[in-house]
Formats: C-alpha cells, sequence, structure tokens
C-alpha cells in the first residue's frame, strides 16, 4: 500500500468514526430532550427580517399567533430589508401594530451601503427596538407549531446557566413538489441538523439554525451584538452563538422536541439551493472554535479524496477499489447516524434515496466547499464575494 492510500486510509478511517461519535452524540440528546414547563414565562420578542416575501409572510406570522402563549408576553417585530414587493404592507395588515412592529431598512442605512450583511443590520435594528428580555429569530419563509414559544421559554429557562438556544429545523418541500432536489436537500439539511444536535451536546462546536434561534438580549448587548462578526453576510445565528459560549462558557443549550420544529421550504432551483449553501458555508473560515474548524476540514478532505481516488484510477485500477471501499465505509456509517435523526424528523422513507445521491452530495461539498472561499454567490438579489 503506498502512501496516498495510507493517508486514504486515516482520512476514512476518522470520518467513519466522527459519524459514530455524532450518533452518539444524538442519541445522548434524545435521552436528556425533556424539560418540565417553566412557572415563569417571560416576555419574548420574535424578530423577522424580510426581504420580498410576500407569498410567505403572512402564513409565518399567523403561525406565530396561533402559539398557546399568551399574546401580552410577546412580540413580533418584522424589518424589512429593502422589498420590493407587498412584504411590509401584508404584515401591517395581520400585526397588532400597538403591540408589534414593521420597521424599515431603509429607513437606517442606504441600500448602497457597503456592508455585506443587511440581514444582521436588520436584526440588530430590530432587537435594538425590542422590548423583551429574550429574542427569537426566525425566517419570513418559515411556519411554527403551536407550543413552539412555550417550549423555547420553559429550554431556556430550565437552566440557569442558559443564555442562547438552538433548536430544530425541517424542511418541507417547495410548492409542495417532492422531486430529486427535495430530496437531496431534505436529506442533506437532516444531516446538518443532527450534526448540530450532537456537537452541540459533545462540545464538539457550537451549531444552530437562525430559522429556530433563541437568546438573551442583555447578553446580545453586553457582547456589543454582531460587532466583530458583521462583516460576514451569513453567520447570524452561529457566530452570535459561538460568541456567546467564548464569553460565557457552558451557556448554550438545545431544545430537541419535535413540537419545536420549524418547518421552511427547500429552495425552488438547484441554482439557489447552490448559492444557499455557499453562502452558509462561507462564514467557515470565521469560526473561532479550533474543534469545529478540524472537524470541517475533515469532512472537506475526505469527499476531495474521493475524487482524488477516482481521478487517479484512471491510472491504477486498485485506486478504484480503495473508492469503492471508502464508500462503503462512509455510506454505512452516515445511515447508522442517519437512522435515528430520520425517525426524530418523521423522514426514515427518504432514506432510500440517500445512497444513489452519494455521488452529487460529495461533488457539491467539494465545490460549495471551495467557492465558499474563492468565489462569490447571489442571494436575494445581491451578489456577496
Amino acid at each position: 500500500m503506498n502512501s496516498y492510500l495510507i493517508f486514504s486510509l486515516i482520512l476514512i478511517i476518522a470520518y467513519a468514526i466522527l459519524m459514530l461519535i455524532y450518533t452518539y452524540g444524538f442519541l445522548k440528546a434524545r435521552r436528556v430532550a425533556s424539560v418540565s414547563r417553566s412557572e415563569v414565562q417571560p416576555f419574548l420578542s420574535i424578530i423577522i427580517p424580510a426581504r420580498n416575501e410576500s407569498a410567505n409572510i403572512a402564513d409565518c406570522i399567523n403561525s406565530i399567533l396561533n402559539n398557546n402563549y399568551p399574546r401580552v408576553l410577546f412580540e413580533i417585530i418584522l424589518v424589512d430589508d429593502f422589498s420590493s414587493d407587498e412584504t411590509a404592507s401584508i404584515a401591517k395588515e395581520i400585526l397588532n401594530l400597538e403591540q408589534d412592529k414593521v420597521l424599515y431598512l431603509k429607513d437606517f442605512i442606504s441600500e448602497e451601503n457597503s456592508i455585506n450583511a443587511f440581514k444582521k443590520k436588520a436584526l440588530s435594528i430590530g432587537i435594538e427596538h425590542s422590548r423583551g428580555d429574550y429574542i427569537i429569530t426566525t425566517d419570513a419563509d418559515c411556519i411554527v407549531q403551536e407550543d413552539w414559544l412555550q417550549l423555547l421559554a420553559n429550554k431556556m429557562l430550565s437552566r440557569v446557566e442558559n443564555k442562547c438556544l438552538g433548536a430544530p429545523v425541517n424542511f418541507i418541500p417547495a410548492n409542495n413538489k417532492k422531486n430529486l432536489l427535495y430530496y437531496f436537500q431534505s436529506l442533506d439539511f437532516m444531516t446538518m441538523q443532527g450534526i448540530t444536535v450532537a456537537s452541540n451536546i459533545l462540545n464538539l462546536g457550537n451549531m444552530s439554525n437562525g430559522a429556530n434561534f433563541m437568546f438573551s438580549k442583555p447578553t446580545f448587548v453586553a457582547l456589543n451584538g454582531y460587532k466583530d462578526i458583521d462583516h460576514l453576510a451569513s453567520g447570524d445565528d452561529m457566530m452570535l452563538m459561538q460568541k456567546i459560549n467564548n464569553a460565557f462558557p457552558g451557556s448554550i443549550d438545545f431544545l430537541l422536541h419535535t413540537d419545536a420544529i420549524v418547518l421552511t421550504p427547500t429552495q425552488p432551483s438547484w441554482s439557489s439551493f447552490f448559492n444557499q449553501r455557499v453562502r452558509w458555508a462561507s462564514k467557515s473560515n470565521s469560526y473561532p472554535q479550533f474543534k469545529l474548524s478540524l472537524i470541517l476540514l475533515l469532512v472537506y478532505l475526505t469527499n476531495l479524496n474521493f475524487l482524488m481516488l477516482l481521478l487517479l484510477s484512471i491510472f491504477q485500477i486498485q485506486y478504484l477499489y480503495f473508492l469503492a471501499f471508502g464508500l462503503l465505509i462512509k455510506v454505512v456509517c452516515e445511515l447508522i447516524f442517519l437512522f435515528p435523526v430520520s425517525l426524530f424528523f418523521k423522514k426514515i422513507k427518504e432514506l432510500i434515496f440517500f445512497i444513489f445521491l452519494q455521488p452529487v452530495h460529495i461533488a457539491y461539498i467539494i465545490s460549495a466547499g471551495f467557492l465558499a472561499k474563492f468565489g462569490s454567490y447571489k442571494w436575494k438579489g445581491r451578489t456577496v464575494k
């Protein structure tokens, strides 16, 4: 066995161990997931940054208003990010503007401002105008369940140390179409959600999703909000969570409850999906947590190695055999991990597509990781480098 095959073997073994560790972490999180109802019901501020979401904003707001949480104890603040449609006016028709707010980003900055992080700016403005001690963020195309607010409050108050809370997000098909693109996105995102849960509970790195995210407003203010991470277009969730954890170790928690899952649609096209993932990956170079950065490097190198083995097999057949061996190990370990995760999200049947989508997934990891570092992407009509 030559030196490159030895290196490949080390990568594959390390990756397999990582997936088994993630499996243990997710199962551990499931065992300790229950939280009792808090006797205290804090005032909550739900911040929704929105840009051209007229098709979704009514359903989003109505799902929040239908929550089993005292209406006098929460406010909804929508911050319109230079929308060219009726997003803000639709929100105004639904919300109680004596209690809730619709703010316009254009009243605070010009769209020509040389900033990447319009979403962070919108969130900052919403938080600045909020009344709650706890901030909850979600996206304008999301649907929440009726016990969402109560479960978040219960979990946040379950430990005095808690200052930041992540919670699960699940993909539903865009336009109610379950095609190949849906299954690919659903499986990929479900994997990311499972890793998020396992990473947090095992202290392998703090991960979250801004569609279902909660934090203490006094903590946000004490840390100067998004200062020092506001140059990044993405990362309003993970980067803030990591910033809070670095300042207050042990203050991060995760709510793993099926009734707290927030639903959000997949991207409608391969192009928009790829731009979304490049946007998410673009913040990885700025993670302050070494363990998480090391894990991301391992994942990227493992997938890149499969491409290298395929290219080398053109010259020597032994590389093709090793490629098949490595893929087998990868698929088996990932399926072991995904089985309990898919049970939680009630998507066990989608695992049928998992094996067949492996080549697409490997190619996407390699290309998205490269473009996140060296390229640019388009999001919400803006080009970000």
